[in-house]
């Protein structure tokens, strides 16, 4: 291979690269809203139903760029970036709506991040030396997933707090190693 062809995506790299201080940021409101959920008892239903709402936006909007920047798989990414678009946008306009609705499906939903967990996986595999974090954290959640479906309702409310909150840290960590691995990228293209 010549320079010639590597220049571009050097210089796509390097441009990408730059912008790893945002995933610290969006890293920093996953961890409070986290803490926030996790303070939260059953009589603030509504302000979870908020959160989740906002939640889902911002995965959404962060599915559209991570499908910017990936060579392959992008309609994946932009396939779930419009459903959590949506799913947020119901949730922030029926917030009690919506948490009686995750409370209720809460296993199901489980399930379905799971799937998107290990798609994710296997879509960043050759990108990504720590892919196999996200495979373990998909396959915890499809046992969540099936261990939740089978509890009662009062018991999903709870459980929709408290893994609502987990699901935040959980995604703070991520977008941290995200940020350090985007810093690193830029290093390697730099030097």
């Amino acid at each position: 291979m010549s320079y010639g062809t590597a220049e571009p995506a050097r210089e796509a790299a390097a441009s990408v690269a730059k912008f790893w201080w945002l995933f610290i940021i969006s890293g920093l409101l996953w961890l409070i809203i986290g803490v926030i959920v996790l303070r939260l008892d059953t009589q603030s239903l509504a302000t979870v139903g908020y959160l989740v709402g906002f939640m889902l936006i911002f995965t959404g909007i962060e599915q559209f760029f991570v499908a910017s920047a990936v060579a392959g798989w992008k309609w994946v990414w932009i396939l779930f970036g419009v459903f959590f678009l949506i799913g947020g946008t119901w949730a922030v306009f029926n917030p009690i709506g919506t948490s009686a609705a995750l409370a209720a499906s809460l296993g199901l939903l489980f399930i379905l991040i799971a799937v998107f967990w290990f798609i994710e996986a296997f879509a960043t595999k050759d990108a990504n030396s720590l892919w196999w974090l996200t495979l373990i954290a998909a396959a915890i959640m499809f046992g969540m997933g099936i261990w939740v479906g089978s509890q009662g309702l009062l018991s999903k409310t709870v459980t929709l707090l408290v893994f609502a909150g987990v699901w935040a840290l959980a995604h703070a960590v991520g977008d941290f190693v995200r940020a350090f691995q985007l810093k690193k990228l830029g290093n390697l293209v730099a030097a």
